[in-house]
């Protein structure tokens, strides 16, 4: 259960989606399972996820999935608030999004969230502030991003010279320049659907992983002369990836800590 066991909401008018992406084996957490199944806090990470997206109001979540998927399909089995589709291939971030394509209406658009299966930090609040300035912002993308301490492994956010919002490059992409970045890229997105899906038309593998990255396509939206936004300032344990066992830990204790001050502020309003 969420954090305060806090309700379901109602589904948001107009509605808004959420794509996960939950495909991945992570080879570097020794284990046999899919990466998203691996527990936090007693829960896989995935559920934590699927859970702030239903607090948020999310109408369903689309699971894109891939390593074990029928391990990922079973953990959720009888909740008709997910739907799965598969990524046979592990092409990239930009090429697992694309495999939820067909679930979409092409003709009335709605708001998606785009996030990662392996991010349990993400907070209810965090979305709702994300689709907030998305749409008074009427944003064809938002993104969220973190200035943290250490940014290895991380996207960085490049700026334009007034400030606003360039492009993402990705670690291994980086420049030594860029890599002296500290404010990065935790994977919360925001898209307009149909502009989502014509961005992830463009995109190419020209990058050295040879993938398709979903990080390419705000920057390719921002090229268009479409309106990108940014939630900027989003804390830093809200953020925090996991690749290694190390992480892990550290995700579930923070978790742990999360839980431990709902109950206690739980606890407070009894009479």
């Amino acid at each position: 259960m969420s954090c305060c066991n806090a309700p379901s909401k109602t589904p948001l008018t107009p509605p808004v989606d959420a794509i996960l992406l939950a495909a991945g084996k992570g080879t570097r957490m020794n284990s046999e399972l899919p990466k998203v199944l691996l527990e936090v806090a007693g829960r896989p990470m995935l559920h934590w996820v699927v859970d702030a997206c239903r607090e948020a109001g999310v109408r369903r979540c689309i699971l894109v999935v891939g390593f074990k998927a029928d391990l990922v399909r079973d953990s959720l089995k009888g909740d008709d608030f997910c739907a799965f589709v598969d990524q046979p291939e592990q092409l990239g971030t930009g090429h697992a999004t694309r495999m939820a394509q067909p679930l979409f209406d092409h003709v009335l658009p709605v708001d998606v969230f785009v996030l990662a299966g392996d991010g349990p930090l993400i907070r209810p609040a965090t979305l709702r502030r994300l689709l907030d300035c998305h749409r008074s912002t009427k944003a064809v993308s938002t993104l969220a991003t973190a200035v943290i301490d250490d940014p290895a492994g991380y996207g960085r956010v490049l700026r334009a010279a007034d400030g606003s919002f360039d492009r993402i490059v990705e670690q291994k992409d980086a420049t030594d320049a860029q890599k002296q970045i500290r404010e990065v890229n935790p994977s919360y997105y925001c898209f307009r659907s149909d502009r989502l899906f014509a961005g992830l038309a463009e995109i190419r593998a020209d990058n050295s992983q040879k993938e398709y990255y979903l990080t390419d396509v705000p920057g390719l939206l921002k090229r268009k002369g479409q309106t990108v936004s940014v939630v900027d300032a989003v804390p830093p344990e809200d953020v925090l990836s996991i690749n290694t066992p190390q992480q892990l830990a550290e995700v579930d204790r923070i978790l742990r800590a999360r839980s431990t001050g709902c109950r206690a502020a739980s606890d407070r309003t009894l009479p």
